[in-house]
């Protein structure tokens, strides 16, 4: 499984903050995201469910 940001992200900096591993703020096409990086998903799971889990707008999911 892996972390997913959907469109309805804000680029709020939240999962960023929590686990920098995995998510990254960056300019998308037309306001700022937080995007996936590709590492070991196994290795930073207890951060990315706290990232999930303090998302303001619910915009991270697990994707199979």
């Amino acid at each position: 499984m892996k972390p997913v940001v959907d469109e309805s992200c804000i680029g709020c900096g939240t999962c960023e903050a929590i686990c920098p591993a995995v998510f990254k703020i960056e300019e998308g096409s037309d306001h700022i995201v937080a995007t996936v990086q590709a590492v070991d998903f196994d290795a930073n799971h207890t951060d990315i469910e706290s990232a999930i889990a303090s998302c303001p707008t619910q915009s991270i999911v697990w994707e199979e």
